[in-house]
């Protein structure tokens, strides 16, 4: 049974920002500057899953480090843009190559640079820890902080809604 207030059965897409939602909004810096993140293994199986069981996943993200894109590709994610300046013109290219409307797709942020897609889509979901704009306009508010799960949180309850959280593909990598 699903906590999340919508009809999780019309989701078709799963989009997420990365720093503050699939990562800590704390980084770590690398000696040489660049930033470095975490990811958790949890979302990573959700992601994953989703999208072998044929969800579009796009990552919206402002920053930029190779880890990031290499990370999120290697799960199977073809859509990743990264130095998003203003997401919305992202957002707008990633519905225009898959045809979804809004209320099919499902977007996870957590501060301001998000506000725009998340007032457009259907499921706009937050981190517990998001900025209080951002909470005032998500319809599910994670029990997850951000970089804890998110993902594996709004996945795992929409694929168990479809039936799609235990079939087969399920029991792998």
């Amino acid at each position: 049974m699903s906590n999340i207030n919508y009809d999780l059965t019309k989701i078709k897409a799963f989009v997420f920002d990365v720093d503050g939602v699939l990562s800590c909004d704390v980084i770590p810096l690398h000696p040489n500057g660049d930033p470095m993140r975490t990811v958790n293994i949890k979302d990573g199986y959700a992601l994953q899953l989703a999208v072998k069981k044929g969800y579009h996943v796009a990552i919206i993200t402002g920053g930029y480090t190779e880890a990031v894109e290499i990370r999120f590709s290697r799960l199977g994610i073809k859509h990743i843009y990264m130095k998003s300046a203003i997401k919305i013109h992202d957002f707008n290219d990633f519905m225009e190559k898959t045809g979804l409307l809004p209320e099919e797709v499902m977007y996870a942020g957590d501060d301001i640079p998000d506000y725009d897609v998340m007032k457009l889509v259907g499921l706009p979901v937050a981190p517990a820890d998001a900025a209080p704009e951002i909470k005032s306009i998500a319809k599910y508010i994670s029990l997850k902080n951000g970089g804890c799960g998110v993902a594996r949180d709004v996945i795992e309850q929409t694929l168990k809604a479809q039936s799609h959280w235990m079939s087969e593909e399920a029991f792998g990598w």
